[in-house]
């Protein structure tokens, strides 16, 4: 299994539970992890054999920026569910975080494990 990877993908959304939160737009970062098998694409040098991490990136984004979920843990589970279903990925390992959330720290999240590793 090789790994392809995204590091602190940065997205502003709604999400939150409290009133206040609803009103704004957060900031919050995404790091991926998603199992593929590169040997193709090394051989063939060809975007079209790999897991474009830019087409993951551009539609999480994208989701992200239109979503409004009250849970960070909401927010997980549907981004992992797009990268598993709409690109054909086996396992993804996902670490939301959302900055600022508690004061005193730098960040709060979650990290799921969605699929098979293999």
């Amino acid at each position: 299994m090789d790994i392809v990877y995204i590091r602190d993908l940065k997205v502003d959304t709604v999400i939150g539970i409290f009133d206040w939160e609803r009103r704004i737009r957060q900031t919050v970062s995404l790091d991926l992890e998603m199992a593929t098998d590169i040997r193709r694409a090394a051989a063939t040098d060809s975007i079209d054999d790999t897991l474009n991490y830019k087409a993951v990136g551009k539609r999480l984004i994208a989701f992200i920026q239109a979503s409004e979920f009250q849970l960070v843990e909401t927010l997980a589970e549907k981004a992992a569910a797009i990268v598993l279903e709409e690109f054909g990925v086996r396992w993804v390992r996902l670490q939301l975080s959302k900055p600022g959330a508690l004061r005193g720290s730098r960040d709060v999240g979650v990290i799921i494990e969605r699929g098979e590793r293999s």
